[in-house]
């Protein structure tokens, strides 16, 4: 049996990515859940793949269900869709949209298949986590209330490249000028 490993980026930024490892015979469900509790995203909205090329242009739609909503060509469902019979080559790529009012897009793109299957995993699985993922609701970050305080705290609008006036005009201090500076309290 192949074991399919999808590296799952948000749009916007590459350097935050999931891998995902799931079954060739696993249905588009199945990655489409995997990937909101990659991301720890609730599954209340609506959400759709695309069949893609290496130019990330939208191809064939894989939907979770068919929606109210104009289509070129009527949608696969996502339960009745084997991942494996939409694989059209080695590097195949997909396109993830989720909850089509905030339109969450993420790049799918098979990186890896072995035939090893591994028993101590319940597939599908993720694999690998880089980066942290976005918020789905809001911007609350990790650090809370306190994210403010800092941001405000560290504000470098005032000196726009983030370089204060010291050294300027060809000034530069020796070690002992600048401890002479600081004073003795300061250590």
């Amino acid at each position: 049996m192949a074991i399919l490993k999808f590296r799952v980026y948000l749009e916007e930024d590459d350097a935050v990515y999931r891998d995902i490892v799931i079954k060739h015979t696993q249905t588009f469900a199945d990655l489409h859940f995997a990937i909101l509790k990659a991301y720890e995203f609730d599954n209340k909205h609506q959400a759709t793949f695309y069949r893609s090329n290496d130019n990330w242009q939208r191809g064939r739609e894989i939907s979770f269900e068919k929606y109210d909503k104009p289509y070129v060509a009527p949608p696969l469902i996502m339960a009745e869709t084997v991942i494996g019979t939409e694989i059209r080559d080695t590097n195949q790529k997909f396109i993830y949209v989720y909850d089509f009012s905030k339109n969450w897009t993420f790049l799918v793109a098979l990186i890896n298949v072995t035939k090893e299957e591994n028993a101590k995993i319940n597939y599908p699985a993720v694999s690998r986590v880089e980066g942290i993922g976005p918020q789905q609701y809001g911007t609350k970050s990790l650090l809370g209330d306190k994210f403010a305080d800092i941001e405000e705290k560290y504000d470098l609008k005032e000196a726009e490249e983030g370089f204060g006036e010291e050294g300027e005009d060809g000034e530069t201090d020796t070690e002992d000028e600048h401890e002479e500076q600081l004073g003795e309290d300061d250590f």
